[in-house]
């Protein structure tokens, strides 16, 4: 028997080392199916590692999440698939904190949800549900007014107006601004500190944090970006492999159907550009004819 301390080491690396290759995801579900019997404390790792790591390891592992309810559905293991569905709450808030660090993790969160829901892992109702929380949580970063108490009589002051700031006095500088925030329709006063980053060029690492020491926005480094970049990349080349697939099960003229439903209505500007491949064919017809004789 297998040591569980070492069994839990093994599959907590495999989660912290995911990436959007298919391959990393299954791998890390078969591993998790072949110790079922420790199908509790694996899934007590999975909850561990998404409150722990960066956000794009969040995503990455919320698209195992998925390969995992699959696989498991297929070899009749419902254990996980029931604590995925008893936390699934707990998963949301860990991949899109409500205060706007994850937003941009909401698509990946809906793209997953309407998937486990297509395999019947989830109901609609419950997807609706967490639909209408990601609602807020999508449009938190954008719609979050900083701006400073009228009585100073200064400008509304923004966080691209402290990201703007000139290098040379953003290095070494801390600037204390107290702002009104208004989040889900409740204003409230905070202060926020802004800090600049060490080293030379102005690089740009500095943090904000309100009154409470709390960081209420995530900024990611310049490798995390493009690592996301690359990541974002290789899952839509995939989708785009994937995308013209047809059920094997369908009939003959499923692929006919779905091409059927999908294209759009005839208009004015197929008219023409039937028009046009006419009199081009009719141009190159009467070419040959003219080389035949």
């Amino acid at each position: 028997m297998a040591d569980p301390f070492e069994v839990r080491m093994r599959f907590t690396s495999q989660l912290q080392h995911l990436n959007a290759s298919i391959t990393s995801s299954q791998k890390a579900a078969h591993y998790a199916l072949r110790y079922k019997d420790m199908d509790e404390d694996l899934h007590s790792c999975i909850l561990e590692q998404l409150e722990r790591n960066s956000m794009n390891n969040r995503a990455n592992i919320m698209y195992f999440i998925e390969h995992l309810c699959d696989m498991a559905q297929r070899e009749h293991h419902l254990e996980y698939i029931r604590m995925i569905q008893r936390d699934i709450l707990r998963v949301v808030d860990a991949v899109a904190p409500e205060d706007g660090s994850g937003a941009a993790n909401v698509k990946v969160i809906r793209r997953v949800l309407k998937g486990l829901q297509n395999k019947s892992i989830f109901n609609a109702p419950t997807v609706t549900e967490i639909e209408g929380c990601l609602k807020e949580r999508d449009t938190l970063p954008t719609n979050t007014v900083l701006s400073p108490i009228p009585a100073n009589g200064h400008r509304q002051r923004s966080t691209s107006d402290v990201e703007n700031n000139d290098s040379a006095s953003f290095k070494d500088s801390t600037t204390t601004t107290t702002t009104a925030i208004t989040t889900h329709g409740v204003s409230r006063k905070s202060t926020l500190v802004v800090s600049g980053g060490s080293g030379g060029g102005g690089g740009g690492t500095g943090t904000m944090t309100n009154g409470t020491g709390i960081s209420p926005m995530v900024k990611l480094d310049k490798k995390q970006i493009e690592q996301r970049i690359e990541e974002d990349r290789e899952r839509h080349k995939r989708l785009r492999e994937s995308i013209w697939a047809v059920n094997a099960d369908d009939d003959a003229s499923a692929e006919f159907e779905k091409l059927w439903v999908e294209a759009s209505d005839v208009a004015e500007d197929d008219h023409l550009a039937a028009e046009e491949d006419k009199l081009e064919r009719r141009a190159v017809a009467q070419a040959l004819l003219e080389e035949a004789r």
